[in-house]
């Protein structure tokens, strides 16, 4: 591949990034998404996640600089150089996670997670869950305010937020963890292999409603929710080579 890249730049919301963007467009140009060769996108960890869901259909990779308050997924911002980065960056492939949500009226929803699938109570009342694992009953009635599946890449977020394991890079495994648990009292979750079929349903859930959220897609008033990884769909994410995001979340473990 040429070592000149076209690149497609987005960004956030937000006045520093725009700006950015102005700046680096008229230093190494835009190009359309259709003859690109990389996006790069400017924001926080919200805006790859959202950037990454966006194009996905396009199956480029995506290079993120930290222009906003959360930067786990993205690189340094630096404005100079940034061809010769592009082209020393390490490519790291995701598999998301598969949701598959049924809710209480009958109609189904589908959506990929690339960090988690969680599952949340509505109302006051804590929520009743039952947990299988390709098939079997893990735990016949987990009572809590919620319980999610992370991949790797989410571990060191909202997983790590609900008490759950840091996952490395390249461990082939899923965290399955409760929020905020209160019966079995003693279960703190499971590391399952990425190959498991996780599927939850709620119990009593006209009294008890629950939602589920696959990143930023929610659906309320679910009665059960399947979870797998997708092998089928690999999400590309570019890293300088003295920042990768291996290095970081092995680093999570110690802080």
């Amino acid at each position: 591949m040429n070592s000149v890249r076209k690149i497609h730049f987005v960004a956030s919301q937000i006045e520093q990034a725009d700006a950015a963007m102005s700046a680096l467009q008229d230093k190494y140009g835009q190009h359309d998404l259709e003859q690109a060769d990389v996006i790069v996108a400017l924001g926080g960890d919200g805006f790859m996640l959202r950037t990454l869901h966006r194009f996905l259909p396009a199956d480029l990779p995506v290079y993120g600089m930290k222009l906003g308050n959360v930067g786990f997924l993205m690189n340094r911002f630096r404005e100079d150089d940034l061809q010769n980065r592009l082209a020393e960056a390490d490519v790291v492939e995701l598999n998301p996670l598969s949701m598959i949500a049924m809710t209480e009226s009958g109609s189904e929803s589908t959506a990929l997670a690339i960090n988690e699938v969680s599952l949340l109570r509505q109302l006051n009342q804590a929520a009743h869950i039952r947990v299988l694992v390709n098939g079997s009953v893990k735990v016949e009635d987990l009572v809590c305010d919620g319980v999610l599946v992370s991949t790797a890449a989410g571990s060191s977020a909202y997983n790590l937020s609900a008490q759950g394991p840091i996952l490395p890079l390249g461990t082939e495994a899923l965290a399955l963890t409760p929020i905020s648990p209160f019966r079995p009292r003693r279960w703190r979750g499971a590391v399952l292999p990425s190959s498991a079929h996780i599927r939850f349903e709620i119990l009593d859930f006209y009294k008890r409603p629950v939602s589920a959220t696959a990143d930023a897609h929610e659906v309320r008033n679910v009665i059960s929710v399947d979870v797998c990884e997708e092998k089928n769909v690999a999400l590309k994410l570019m890293f300088d080579p003295d920042h990768s995001l291996e290095q970081r979340i092995l680093d999570e473990q110690f802080l």
